[in-house]
């Protein structure tokens, strides 16, 4: 364990901070979004909480590829090699553009057909379709942004992923009060209003990561050129071979939490509108886990582009009591806000009493989340093993958590609350394997072929 390196805790402490509000200002659009349609009304909310499913799967896929290029140019990073982060930008955004405009076009086409899959409630579908036929244009947009705020990442720049979101937080925020309700002159859009705001916010996004990769940055001095350059065979092959598992892990993720909200979407309209509160408060309280999780694959990977291996054990052992201070403040945190936040909204007593039974488990079971997942993602995947957070998370979820939580929803017929407590239980069940994984230190390797 580390005890005098300052560098390391304060290029740590730093990278989490920032790259937590950045996820903090981020999941505050939606929270926004949230509170100011639960007061317009309860269909716009859960309406928008069922869009916001695609969104979180596109999320996935994106963040997929990009923390499968983050490995690659963190590392790039520490050996000063700026033209190899070149490459796998470009390669990181061509895979992000595939994935973002096939999501598009299946949203476009058929907006009904995908939202039924989350709930069987026509009210619901109804303010959902109405959403998604505008926010779906911002799926290629979040893309290109999110790419170029993981290049920066990779390198240090963590500061400007928080003013982008920042940015995009301030126009949501006002938008969605001129539209949504019809201020100063505008028309009452209600929920096509808060479609609009989130489409003109990422716009904004887009606007503000171009200008700074392109105009502002130092480091890496990215060029339009670079992204029309032809690839190289011998780089889609380290980028597939290491990159795709990380895609695959983010992807097989994202389809499980959609499978998820449609498990508890039909068991009822209570337990979908209490399910969009209780997601929505633990995606802001927990952004510290989150960003320790990419702040630690940062240090990791740069450590290792270094040639310093010797340092990896005491990173690991530091961390992983960060990690676990994390997880028990943001356990108090979900348990102490819960009564507070839930009362903004203007839902059914039996929403709301629902939603602070699902913030009750959350509670407890964020605290593994903060455990596990940063030492999986972030230290064991920046390593170099990448597939083995694949293989762990297809095994807890795909053949424990979903199947039992069908059985107990579909078969066994059991309360809301009982299922709610069989698709978390995962996060704390994660916990075993990873520290026996982490503390082997077996998970160093050569990424390169």
């Amino acid at each position: 364990m580390l005890r005098n390196e300052k560098s390391f805790y304060k290029s740590f402490i730093t990278m989490t901070l920032v790259i937590a509000l950045q996820n903090a200002i981020v999941f505050g659009v939606n929270l926004a979004d949230s509170i100011m349609l639960g007061v317009y009304s309860e269909a716009s909310l859960s309406g928008v909480f069922l869009v916001n499913q695609i969104q979180f799967m596109l999320q996935m896929l994106v963040n997929g590829v990009a923390e499968g290029m983050l490995i690659f140019s963190s590392r790039s990073w520490g050996e000063k090699d700026i033209r190899g982060i070149h490459k796998y930008t470009n390669l990181g955004m061509r895979f992000a553009l595939l994935f973002s405009f096939l999501l598009f076009a299946v949203c476009f086409i058929f907006p009904e057909s995908v939202l039924s899959i989350f709930s069987d409630s026509a009210a619901f579908i109804g303010e959902g379709t109405r959403y998604l036929r505008i926010v779906c244009f911002t799926y290629p947009i979040f893309a290109i942004t999110n790419i170029l705020i993981y290049m920066l990442r990779s390198v240090e720049t963590t500061k400007i992923g928080f003013y982008v979101s920042l940015f995009a937080l301030f126009f949501n925020v006002v938008l969605n009060y001129v539209l949504i309700f019809g201020k100063f002159g505008f028309p009452e859009l209600g929920v096509r209003g808060a479609a609009i705001a989130t489409l003109v916010s990422r716009l904004a996004e887009l606007v503000f990561a171009v200008f700074y990769a392109w105009k502002v940055d130092k480091k890496v001095k990215i060029k339009l050129g670079a992204f029309f350059e032809k690839t190289e065979f011998k780089l889609v092959k380290d980028f597939v071979r290491t990159g795709f598992p990380v895609f695959l892990s983010g992807a097989a993720w994202g389809v499980a939490m959609s499978i998820q909200t449609a498990i508890l979407g039909h068991m009822g309209d209570t337990a979908v509108s209490a399910n969009s509160i209780a997601t929505t408060l633990f995606q802001i309280v927990t952004v510290f886990s989150y960003g320790s999780a990419s702040a630690s694959a940062v240090v990791i990977g740069k450590a290792l582009g270094e040639g310093k291996k010797e340092k990896m054990k005491p990173y690991a052992q530091s961390m992983q009591i960060m990690f676990l201070i994390i997880g028990l403040i943001t356990g108090l945190l979900i348990f102490v806000l819960k009564e507070p936040i839930v009362s903004f909204y203007d839902v059914t007593e039996e929403s709301a009493s629902l939603a602070l039974s699902f913030l009750t488990i959350l509670s407890v079971t964020s605290v593994g989340t903060s455990y596990q997942m940063p030492v999986l993602t972030g230290i064991v995947r920046a390593g170099g093993e990448t597939d083995f957070v694949f293989k762990n998370d297809f095994i807890f979820m795909w053949l424990i958590v979903i199947p039992a939580s069908l059985i107990c929803a579909f078969v066994l017929h059991l309360s809301p609350i009982v299922v709610f407590i069989c698709l978390k239980s995962d996060q704390v069940l994660k916990c075993a394997v990873a520290v026996v994984k982490v503390n082997r230190y077996k998970w160093i390797k050569n990424i390169n072929s």
